[in-house]
């Protein structure tokens, strides 16, 4: 197969009715889904598996080795879902030792300029707006928003359905179905719009307001809230996955207003 003015490795494994536009390069140990589109001026470096249906701009680069003093060389890889695309510019690194593998789920939007660190794993439908960085071993579970120019810490975790204003700066985690803002970035009550988008009822979304009134409004410590929602609060999906993001949060949840 010949890509006009691209350097393509022969050994790369190309999908069907793949676009590859010109000076795009691709390394040897890629693998390139059905149906892309590769615009030009990016770079696919080695150990990259990109799904089918993707978009990824102009002067892109997936794939590159971490910039983390601790790697070795170690052959590790970059992993990127069905349908996600990446804008102008946009780095994803390779993982290292640590866990093995850099993720971005399906249906995700990295913007332009954004940055995604070695080892982090982005899940499903998660948009990153321009410029965003994310440091390593982060995680961003599903429909997650980051607005423009998000600054992320080392290790921290962003909770599914989470929405984050623009410019702000992340050194905590940040629980699921939450609007966070201000600095420094503190609850900004539940992003009940983004929910009711996504199906949820208003079962669902009383439920939640209800967690964050206990957990953030009533005066508790967490130690104190997480008693008073388990000994009071219903049994429910919403309720459980929120307790053990609160118990299993290594770097402590964002404060309250």
């Amino acid at each position: 197969m010949e890509y006009n003015l691209a350097n393509v490795h022969p050994d790369a494994k190309i999908g069907e009715n793949v676009v590859i536009e010109p000076f795009v390069t691709i390394e040897k140990d890629v693998e390139i889904g059905d149906n892309c589109w590769i615009g030009a001026n990016a770079v696919i470096k080695n150990y990259t598996k990109i799904g089918n249906n993707c978009k990824i701009f102009h002067g892109a680069v997936v794939g590159a080795v971490p910039q983390d003093l601790k790697f070795r060389g170690e052959i590790t890889w970059v992993e990127i879902g069905d349908n996600t695309t990446i804008r102008e510019c946009a780095t994803i690194n390779r993982g290292t030792a640590a866990k093995g593998k850099t993720v971005v789920g399906k249906n995700c939007l990295i913007m332009a300029y954004s940055h995604v660190a070695h080892d982090c794993v982005l899940g499903n439908n998660v948009i990153l707006g321009n410029a965003s960085q994310i440091a390593g071993e982060v995680e961003i579970d599903d429909f997650a928003i980051l607005s423009g120019a998000v600054l992320v810490h080392q290790f921290v975790r962003i909770g599914s359905h989470v929405m984050i204003q623009g410019g702000s700066k992340v050194s905590k985690d940040v629980p699921s179905y939450v609007t966070a803002g201000r600095d420094p970035l503190i609850f900004a009550g539940i992003n009940s719009i983004g929910l009711r988008r996504r199906n949820f009822s208003d079962e669902q979304i009383n439920n939640i307001q209800e967690f964050y009134r206990i957990l953030y409004l009533k005066g508790y410590n967490n130690s104190q809230a997480i008693e008073v929602i388990e000994s009071n609060m219903p049994n429910s999906k919403e309720r459980n996955e929120l307790l053990n993001f609160v118990k299993e949060s290594k770097r402590g949840i964002i404060a309250g207003k």
